[in-house]
Parts: structure tokens; C-alpha cells; sequence
């Protein structure tokens, strides 16, 4: 797995890239103090893990993050547990305390490298898939099988094919792990496959789009979901 370490701190910097190379399954890309440096490299290479730090000067690790349309495996590194919380809306694949310990590195990385396989192994035979936590368990749910997303509480619900299967996350989190040009969210509580939509309907006034849909409004779709989509 291609990776870089992205900390303001040179001594932090220099524990985590020891620790990178002596791992067998890690091929450290690059390490870097401040956050630019880092989006240029992950938008010049294929990265598949970043070793980053939250608080450095300028930009920090969330704004970094808010800047990528694609982002790799994240396992923050930090000396704060209070950034655990905002971590999980990352969708973080581990979340490490400074000063780290190699047990709790290489369990880290052993997270990683599952992840890694899971998305990876028979992409090219199979097409894009992401994977979910459902019931305690990692899935891998290949995308064109997704029919639509919907917002249910602290939870997402993915509706598939097969079955649905409750996640976790926040519907900005995981419309990120979807790829790109894909899906369309058409709602704050929903995003759609766009290879399942059969028609839109549209509605214009002279005055231009209609800010807010009529009372009565419908898209038929395969999936059987309603939405409407207004564009200008």
C-alpha cells in the first residue's frame, strides 16, 4: 500500500516513517510538514494511506481532508482523544494517540491493509465497489448494485439488489466513498444511483428554476424511489 505521513512535527515525523519502513505490507510515497505539500502528492500519485496529523499551521488535517474529491485510507494521528469524535465523520480507519506504540501501529496498519483487500482484490473482473460495516461485519458491496442511500437517524441506509444494510455514518461521509459522477444526492437524505433513474420531471417558471417543489411531485425511477432533481 502506497502511503505518506503528513505532520508538522519533524521528531512525530521520523517515529511514524520507522515504523512505515519496517512494515512489509507500507511503501512510504513521501513524508510532509504541512498540509499543501500533501494534497499536491495524493493528487499526483495513487495513494492508498495517510498517516496525518490534525493540528499544524494553516491548514489543518480535516481542512485537508474537506479539499480532496478522492481520499485514501486516514488513520489520524494526534495527542488529542477529543478529535476522536469529529474522526468518525472522516469515515477514519483508525484513530492513533501520540506517543504511539508499534503494537498499536501495526494493529492499525493490519486495519488497513484488510480494508485495502476488500476494495481491491477482483476490481478490474467485478467493477467499482466500496466496503460497508453492517452488524458488526465489513461487506463489500460492489456500487452498481446500490439503488439509492437514505438518511435514517445517527444511521445511513444502503439499499441494494439483495438486501439493505444499516451504516454507521453521516450521509456526507459516505457520499464521498462513492465514486465520482456516479450518484447525485437529490436530497439531504438521499443519494441515487444515476444508472437506476428512468426520467426526470422538471418544473420552470419564467422567473427561473422553482426554488421549492409543488406539493404533488414524483420521478419514477427503477429503484421505486421518488425524487425530484431541480436544475437551472
Amino acid at each position: 500500500m502506497n502511503c505518506i505521513v503528513v505532520d508538522d512535527s519533524s521528531i512525530q515525523r521520523t517515529i511514524i516513517t520507522k515504523l512505515v519502513n519496517e512494515s512489509t505490507f507500507l511503501n512510504l510515497v513521501g513524508n510532509f510538514a504541512n498540509a499543501l505539500e500533501a494534497k499536491n502528492c495524493i493528487n499526483n500519485n495513487s495513494i492508498h494511506l495517510l498517516f496525518l496529523d490534525i493540528e499544524m499551521p494553516l491548514i489543518n488535517g480535516f481542512d485537508l481532508l474537506d479539499g480532496l474529491k478522492t481520499k485514501p485510507q486516514i488513520i489520524f494521528i494526534t495527542s488529542k482523544a477529543d478529535y476522536a469524535a469529529k474522526a468518525f465523520d472522516y469515515e477514519a480507519t483508525d484513530f492513533l494517540q501520540k506517543p504511539i506504540s508499534k503494537e498499536r501501529f501495526i494493529k492499525a496498519v493490519k486495519k488497513a491493509t484488510e480494508l485495502h483487500s476488500l476494495r481491491y482484490e477482483n476490481h478490474e473482473e467485478n467493477g467499482d465497489s466500496i466496503v460497508i460495516k453492517s452488524n458488526l461485519k465489513k461487506l463489500k458491496i460492489f456500487v452498481s448494485k446500490i439503488k439509492w442511500v437514505e438518511a435514517f437517524g445517527d444511521y445511513i441506509k444502503v439499499i441494494t439488489d439483495e438486501e439493505n444494510h444499516l451504516v454507521l455514518s453521516t450521509m456526507k461521509a459516505f457520499e464521498t466513498e462513492l465514486p465520482e459522477g456516479k450518484f447525485v444526492r437529490v436530497h439531504k437524505s438521499y443519494i441515487v444511483n444515476l444508472e437506476r433513474i428512468e426520467n426526470y420531471l422538471f418544473w420552470r417558471s419564467t422567473l427561473g428554476c422553482i426554488p421549492k417543489p409543488p406539493k404533488n411531485w414524483r420521478c419514477s425511477t427503477k429503484c421505486s424511489l421518488k425524487i425530484k432533481i431541480f436544475r437551472c
